[in-house]
């Protein structure tokens, strides 16, 4: 019996820090619409600043808390709302999405940074001081957390129901413009909540850390069970998520303390790690969606989409580029190379799913890993085990769409999330996949008989695969279906009473994608030889999403360069360890400045030439009394007239000359 109530209070205790972080992300959707994946990463920067002043500069505790939670943590809210989060809540749910994903990756690189690893350890409060009931201990610090999580959910609902400010809140997130007509100010009031909601973060990653340690991407994620009970209250009830918080707590701690009692608990070893995910994706599934307050772009202007044969010479030229490399690298780049096109095929799987269908998964590396791991099961190192692996991926996107039909926006983005993190410690590290020949050996793919022994000609091989995928989906994009997709993309109200079923485009879309990057995840385990658990972590899903965003989610050039960068993300990252978080920091600042604008920087490759033509040219012009430049005939075709030649004049060279006349 003693056991049962060790385990009860320890899951009041981890309940209690789950409704503090959670009752800060409630606050800051329910003010401003606008929900921040980064809010776990937010406290674990906060925690160690707070273990910097505590520990390292040896500042009393009592001050080191009122700089991090009522100084630091407020102002960095408030840089969030006015700088990054402005405006978001009436953004697409994708961008916001984007941006505070984008914001959660710079935060980490921020830590990594400043805080390089190394063993660290925060001191709990009251340490040594301990309460007796019976056989049950009790530490200060447990007992601090429960009373501070009352204090916060009585406050908040107290601020919100009851006060001047609290009402100030709700209208604004209902309509600011009719709030500022009566003399509110809604960026104040936004700024106020993002401020608290930051500080509420803060106070959670310290009252976790000395339990959880002090590590990157432990204190980052343990978020999601502030999700989980976040949703429980449908993003606006404060009761209800203090009381799922507390019921999510407990139920994990009972699964930690009788883990040896469970069947087969032995053969998943990480259950007790994904309790809360499990919690989260039942709620997304069972409970009814509330109703959430995103905005949608509407007649997205994407990027311009080449016709076939330009797309074929093109692929052509990139093969061809491949080929001369295959003579050239060693063996070691060679594995890059074959890297960058696995990632670039993943990427084309977000170009299908994200630039031309407007849905946003958080899962795509997951899909990649069961296509390696269904290639390397069965042992067909050939089409038919390549295409088993695209079969197998493809399905498990379409189950993982199916029961979250209803869902959109937010809550399909983070139901992608919760299923990324199950497989990750469920399946990929259990006795089912890895662990049943830890690592996982795959051969090499061999087409029609040909075996791709040598590591060169499988890079050009994997290249070629990348250009054949990336026709067929810029031929999805030229043809109906594109069409249908770009409109349910725009305007979801507008496809559905043109009778277009949304659900079933869903599944297949999701499908579709799943296999692309099954395919991809195929092609990786044969090039590789071996795979492991960590080649497919959900986290990697996270930067593929930034990447992609940043290169241009609407186009298979984006999907190139943003596959040839993530491959040499984690290179110039081991290359020079000094600024490897600088990397994750420059990423996620690229990600929320280009957010807003998903066709990226590969867009800005498509403008060239019409700017060198249109403001380059002209302006050499001027510049050079003796050059002669072909203009534009006047037909109707607007093609170059090459017969006529304009002259430059003095006058128009030397501007000085005519305003001396």
């Amino acid at each position: 019996m003693s056991e049962f109530i060790s385990y009860t209070f320890i899951g009041i205790f981890t309940g209690a820090a789950y409704a503090i972080a959670a009752s800060g992300l409630v606050l800051t959707y329910s003010t401003t619409r606008v929900f921040n994946i980064a809010h776990g990463a937010v406290g674990m920067l906060f925690a160690f600043v707070y273990w910097d002043f505590s520990v390292k500069q040896d500042i009393p505790i009592w001050l080191s808390l009122i700089l991090v939670l009522f100084v630091a943590a407020p102002l960095f809210g408030v840089f969030v709302q006015r700088v990054l989060a402005r405006g978001l809540g009436s953004a697409p749910v994708s961008v916001s999405l984007v941006v505070t994903v984008g914001l959660l990756v710079g935060l980490i690189g921020i830590a990594q940074q400043i805080w390089p690893a190394e063993d660290r350890s925060l001191p709990q409060f009251f340490r040594g001081h301990l309460i007796h009931l019976g056989d049950v201990v009790i530490t200060w610090h447990q007992v601090i957390t429960v009373v501070l999580s009352v204090m916060v959910a009585m406050g908040l609902f107290l601020l919100l129901s009851g006060t001047r400010i609290g009402t100030a809140m709700r209208a604004s997130v209902d309509n600011p413009d009719l709030l500022q007509l009566y003399g509110g100010r809604p960026q104040v009031v936004a700024a106020l909540a993002w401020a608290v909601g930051s500080s509420l973060a803060a106070l959670a990653g310290i009252l976790l850390a000395p339990v959880v340690g002090l590590q990157y991407f432990d204190l980052t994620l343990l978020v999601i069970s502030a999700y989980a009970a976040a949703m429980l209250g449908k993003l606006t009830n404060l009761p209800m998520t203090y009381l799922g918080a507390m019921a999510l707590g407990i139920g994990q701690s009972y699964v930690v303390g009788y883990l040896q009692d469970i069947p087969f608990s032995d053969k998943v070893p990480g259950l007790p790690a994904v309790i809360p995910t499990l919690f989260l994706f039942a709620i997304l599934v069972l409970l009814p969606q509330a109703p959430l307050r995103v905005g949608q772009v509407k007649g997205m202007v994407s990027a311009p989409v080449p016709t076939l044969g330009t797309a074929v010479v093109w692929g052509a030229a990139l093969v061809a580029g491949v080929m001369v490399l295959a003579s050239m690298l060693s063996g070691s780049n060679l594995l890059l190379v074959g890297t960058a096109a696995t990632y670039a095929i993943v990427m084309l799987s977000l170009v299908l799913l994200t630039g031309y269908g407007g849905y946003v998964s958080l899962a795509q590396f997951t899909f990649a890993g069961v296509g390696a791991v269904a290639y390397a099961k069965i042992d067909q190192p050939n089409l038919f085990g390549l295409l088993v692996a695209v079969l197998a991926a493809a399905a498990v996107g379409a189950l993982v769409a199916i029961p979250v039909l209803r869902l959109t926006g937010l809550y399909l983005a983070l139901a992608t999330l919760a299923f990324a993190q199950l497989m990750d410690k469920l399946l990929f590290q259990s006795a089912l996949a890895f662990e049943f020949n830890n690592p996982l050996e795959a051969e090499r793919l061999s087409v029609f008989g040909l075996k791709l022994d040598g590591t060169g000609a499988y890079a050009v091989m994997m290249t070629i695969f990348f250009v054949i995928i990336a026709l067929v989906v810029l031929a999805v994009r030229q043809g109906p279906l594109g069409r249908i997709l770009v409109a349910v993309r725009d305007s979801p109200a507008a496809a559905g009473t043109l009778g277009i079923d949304m659900r079933w485009l869903r599944v297949g879309l999701f499908a579709g994608s799943a296999g692309i990057a099954g395919l991809a995840g195929a092609l990786f385990a044969g090039l590789r030889g071996t795979i492991v658990a960590f080649d497919f972590q959900f986290f990697a899903s996270l930067l593929l999403l930034l990447m992609a965003v940043v290169w241009g989610v609407t186009s298979v050039t984006g999907a190139a360069l943003g596959g040839i960068f993530m491959m040499y993300l984690p290179v110039a990252q081991s290359d020079n360890p000094s600024i490897a978080g600088l990397l994750f920091v420059l990423l996620g600042v690229g990600a929320v400045i280009l957010a807003r604008d998903p066709n990226g920087l590969a867009n800005l490759l498509f403008k060239l030439p019409g700017w060198l033509e249109d403001d380059v040219y002209p302006a050499i012009a001027r510049r050079l009394p003796a050059l002669s430049l072909p203009r534009r005939s006047r037909g109707d075709d607007d093609d170059l007239d090459l017969t006529e030649e304009t002259p430059v004049s003095q006058e128009e060279v030397n501007p000085d000359a005519v305003a001396a006349r």
